[in-house]
């Protein structure tokens, strides 16, 4: 049996417990109860009539990543509706909040075929778009099947992933074949996809370089600024548990106490904003979800509130992008701070960003610390040093500036597929 029966089968035998899975991810909040019927692949929304573009990500950097693209594709066709899947509750709220006209979100089936079925014969799209490195083999091969046009965007592999797809080419040739087009991000993704065999067209770069600046509301930003008192801000940027004692020792240290600077802390899952009042408890926090006022006196703000980030880095003096700074993380998006021209430091694990911050560090505009105390000493710096802060923040925008030839390339491509 090949992998790919062998694949199927397997899913088709768990397809009976995805009720007790999925009731156990609501009990843990990883799930919404008013949506697991389209986790099964069963719609909650009709099919609108007409040209149907279904694009995937797998949760908030994806999905934002694809909102330039959905909204150019719509200007451009007013007869066009774009169907958005992803795989997690925040993602969903925020695409609830920002899709224009004529563009909706479900959640993503999971990846038993009979899902996978349903929702194909229900929404039947003309064109189905992976965005990244989500790839759920009976979801691709099956939209093959339906003889939908199918592109891959924005590829990226880590080292880690690239190994597990060689370990099984034969499976992974059937998976990448089924697209009509590849696009990748990055030269490692490039090159590992042409191994295996994918229809790559070229290396166009990271598409996440072409992402706007992140919206804010002026007014609450200029509120919480007053709140805070003239006081230097530094942000902690999608952080992750492994790396947050560090934070936290970073700054009682360094700019809470040197410096009397506030801390804006963005956990990556903002359900885990107790865990870090928790972590931070004798100090003076305040919690964003709860209703905790900022004041001139709190130390540290805890944002863990949905799609705020334009608004912490608009307030911020000094961003660190967090999943960076423990070997079991691989990093995060450094051009959301670049946009908003904020200085950027990172940890030394960013296996998913490599080129980006490649670029950045060699020309000056990101630093890396490799420590609590590398990013005490790094965040009291930038914090002193203005001047220069503002420096490294204007050539970190430009290098995001660079590639919005991107969006105009990947539009190209996938309109051609229409």
């Amino acid at each position: 049996m090949s992998w790919a029966g062998a694949y199927r089968k397997l899913m088709q035998g768990l397809e009976p417990f995805a009720g007790y899975i999925l009731k156990r991810r609501v009990k843990s909040g990883k799930e919404d109860e008013t949506r697991i019927s389209e986790r099964k692949g069963i719609a909650s929304l009709p099919r609108p009539s007409g040209t149907l573009i279904w694009m995937h990500g797998a949760s908030v950097g994806e999905t934002s990543m694809l909102l330039p693209l959905i909204r150019r594709l719509l200007q451009d066709d007013p007869a066009l509706h774009i169907l958005v899947t992803s795989g997690t509750m925040t993602s969903a709220q925020i695409m609830k909040d920002r899709l224009p006209e004529r563009a909706f979100h479900q959640m993503v089936p999971l990846d038993g075929p009979n899902f996978v079925e349903r929702f194909l014969a229900h929404w039947q799209p003309d064109l189905a778009v992976w965005a990244e490195s989500e790839i759920w083999p009976n979801l691709v091969l099956q939209t093959k099947a339906s003889r939908a046009k199918m592109a891959l965007i924005n590829a990226r592999m880590n080292q880690s992933s690239i190994d597990r797809w060689r370990s099984k080419r034969k499976f992974a040739r059937q998976v990448f074949s089924c697209f009509d087009i590849i696009l990748p991000a990055d030269t490692l993704t490039h090159n590992a996809l042409k191994f295996l065999d994918g229809n790559v067209v070229s290396q166009i770069g990271n598409l996440k370089t072409a992402v706007p600046a992140l919206e804010f509301d002026q007014a609450e930003s200029a509120k919480l600024r007053q709140a805070a008192g003239n006081r230097p801000i530094w942000l902690a940027a999608s952080t992750h548990g492994p790396e947050e004692a560090d934070i936290r020792e970073a700054h009682i240290s360094g700019p809470g106490r040197k410096a009397n600077a506030l801390l804006l802390w963005v956990p990556r899952h903002p359900e885990r904003g107790d865990d870090i009042a928790r972590l931070c408890a004798g100090h003076d926090i305040a919690i964003r979800s709860k209703g905790e006022l900022l004041t001139d006196k709190t130390s540290i703000y805890i944002m863990d509130t949905l799609g705020e980030m334009g608004l912490a880095l608009d307030l911020a003096d000094v961003a660190f992008v967090g999943g960076s700074l423990h070997a079991s993380l691989t990093g995060h998006n450094p051009l959301e701070p670049a946009r908003a021209g904020v200085p950027i430091l990172t940890g030394p694990h960013v296996g998913s960003f490599t080129e980006i911050y490649a670029e950045l560090l060699n020309h000056n505009a990101a630093m890396r610390v490799k420590s609590a105390k590398q990013l005490e000493k790094s965040v009291m710096s930038l914090l002193m040093d203005r001047a220069g802060a503002r420096q490294m923040a204007g050539r970190a925008k430009l290098l995001a500036q660079e590639s919005d030839q991107v969006l105009d390339y990947t539009i190209a491509k996938l309109r051609a597929l229409l």
